[in-house]
């Protein structure tokens, strides 16, 4: 009897607790509180992304949210509003309460924000229009074409986060299946990659990218265990329409892959004209290591570039007949030339060899046949050569956007500067997100005396890719050419490595300040005089001086400068256009009018 009178009693006590909570309207205030918090936080996660927030902001704002709560409860309980202002509650007499009316209030208040955060709903969820980030610009993305598909970076689950390289190769693996599909359109490595480590839902991505479907997923590799989860999400209606998790070993990575595919194709309805690509198998072992290969080559640093050849040339050992892998290490060696880790004759040797043996051993390896092209174009000089190589990249894979690029610099070595422009246009249109393609666009109206479109460009290349090549360096250089040259000086400035030295040999001329930039392009020749042959001779000729413009000129023939190839479309040689040698020397070099006139080159841009 007594612990049941000791029961009630408690019982009673809560009771009366929260009777005196809902008199002090502590209740009404703390829903008050959970609406307007939820509101903020739904409001901060769309605006912080529209207006470029970083990303600790929404979290910032959760975190100020949970820890206001017990704050305001508390201040609720211990303060009343009275007609006199704020009051002790305690100090407050019951006649003189007005914790009534107050509370009345509050249910109006409840009822007025919870009105808000359904109109916020239904506006989020069906009133924001689609749209699509290009550079400075937004424009509302309208698409018909619901056979097209984004594949974004799968997520490393392994315990090691540094076989991300697996996971993001498996992703492109994917994605460049599908693209072999001429009846889906696929986004590009490049923009879909853009979005990896953005916490951004699947409708925004999707309506960015201007994709019907979204398919992403997970991976996870322990030892020679695989666990890859894949999904398939249409966008319109944020509703998965296949869903699959694999767990196998290693040795049925490529089977795994081809099955994905298929399903995606299977779910799309895609009809086929016919049967659905596979992916090349190789050796498991050899697969990852050639992954991680391609991954280092990617980081674009000396130190990466040698680490990636190890990785290639440790997969050719473990199968000496897999072509990707004698292809990429082709291009690694191009890589190490660039950055004067190998000497050019050399660099381009090896490049060829691997590249020709990838091609032997798979034919239709577009890459390979651009990479050729390249070569032809950069080193051999074989401009007919490297316009065969092009032609055939491109019936293979019409829009890859590697051999894009490079056959736009190519049209623009031969002459042919609108087409060139043209198809790097093309190539922004469908990869909006790819630094490179910008950054040669941006080249091509430079060429064309289009500054200001050129500038533009690359402020969007170094939006897109900050401290990207030699975007700021390109930048002073028009600002040199629109008459600009103080502002040329502070662009140049900001640039690193040599390039910095070769911009202020120009600015400092164009100041007046001659000692300066004749000491800048000293210390240039001193430094860099068989890698960037042919830069000092355009500083030569920008300054006028004509006979060592030429004298340079010579030089870069004798070290095989691959800056050649582009010397029809370098606007800083306009100073010596006029000179009887100039003609002669195009000619030399096999890049006269006469000479391109005679090349072939037909490019037919996908509708």
């Amino acid at each position: 009897m007594l612990a049941f009178n000791a029961w009630t009693g408690r019982l009673r006590s809560v009771g009366d607790f929260y009777s005196e909570l809902k008199r002090r309207n502590v209740v009404r205030v703390g829903i008050a509180y959970a609406v307007a918090g939820g509101l903020m936080i739904e409001l901060a996660d769309t605006i912080a992304g529209r207006l470029g927030m970083p990303d600790w902001v929404p979290t910032f704002i959760i975190i100020a949210v949970l820890i206001g709560l017990p704050i305001v409860l508390f201040f609720s309980w211990s303060y009343e509003l009275t007609p006199q202002g704020l009051k002790k509650t305690h100090e407050v007499d019951a006649d003189d309460s007005i914790s009534h009316s107050t509370g009345r209030r509050l249910d109006f208040a409840i009822i007025g924000m919870l009105v808000l955060a359904l109109g916020y709903f239904v506006w989020d969820r069906f009133g924001a229009g689609p749209v699509l980030e290009t550079g400075e610009d937004f424009v509302e993305a309208e698409s018909d074409d619901l056979r097209s598909i984004a594949v974004l970076p799968f997520v490393n689950m392994s315990p090691n986060p540094e076989q991300e390289y697996f996971s993001d190769g498996i992703s492109e693996e994917l994605l460049h299946l599908l693209a072999k599909i001429p009846e889906l359109r696929v986004i590009s490595r490049s923009s879909s990659f853009s979005y990896k480590g953005k916490d951004i839902d699947i409708p925004t991505i999707a309506e960015q990218l201007n994709v019907a479907y979204i398919l992403e997923g997970s991976v996870r590799m322990s030892g020679n265990q695989l666990r890859i989860t894949a999904q398939l999400i249409e966008a319109s209606s944020d509703t998965h329409l296949w869903s699959e998790t694999y767990e196998r070993t290693l040795d049925d990575i490529f089977a795994m892959q081809d099955e994905i595919a298929a399903k995606v194709v299977e779910q799309l309805k895609v009809t086929l004209l016919d049967e659905v690509p596979t992916i090349r198998a190789t050796d498991p072992g050899a697969y990852a290591l050639y992954l991680q290969g391609r991954h280092l080559h990617r980081k674009r640093t000396a130190v990466a570039f040698d680490r990636a050849q190890l990785r290639l040339e440790q997969a050719l050992t473990v199968d000496p007949g897999y072509a990707a892998a004698w292809d990429e290490l082709g291009s690694v060696y191009v890589s190490q030339l660039q950055v004067g880790r190998r000497p050019v004759d050399e660099g381009f040797t090896l490049a060829r060899e691997a590249t020709e043996k990838a091609l032997a051993l798979d034919p239709e390896y577009a890459l390979a046949h651009a990479n050729l092209g390249r070569i032809a174009m950069l080193f051999d000089n074989d401009l007919a050569a490297a316009v065969q190589y092009f032609e055939r990249a491109l019936q293979l894979e019409t829009v890859n956007p590697d051999i894009v690029r490079r056959a736009a610099k190519l049209l623009a070595s031969i002459g042919r500067l609108k087409e060139a422009i043209a198809l790097a246009e093309f190539g922004v249109a469908n990869d909006p997100v790819d630094a490179a393609i910008h950054s040669n666009l941006a080249w091509f109206y430079s060429s064309a005396d289009r500054w200001d479109e050129a500038i533009t460009t690359y402020n969007t290349t170094l939006k897109l890719s900050p401290g990207y090549g030699i975007a700021q360096y390109a930048i002073g250089v028009a600002l040199l050419f629109k008459g600009e040259p103080q502002a040329a000086l502070e662009a140049m400035q900001q640039v690193a490595s040599h390039w910095r030295l070769m911009g202020l040999s120009m600015v400092y001329h164009a100041l007046g300040r001659a000692t300066e930039s004749d000491a800048a392009l000293a210390d240039l020749i001193a430094q860099h005089e068989r890698n960037a042959a042919y830069n000092i001779a355009y500083i030569f000729a920008y300054r006028g001086e004509s006979d060592r413009a030429f004298e340079w000129l010579d030089k870069a023939v004798e070290y095989k400068d691959p800056g050649l190839s582009y010397i029809l479309y370098e606007p800083l040689f306009a100073n010596i256009h006029d000179d009887p040698r100039w003609l002669p020397f195009l000619k030399s070099i096999g890049k006269s009018p006469e000479q391109l006139a005679t090349i072939e080159f037909n490019v037919t841009l996908p509708e």
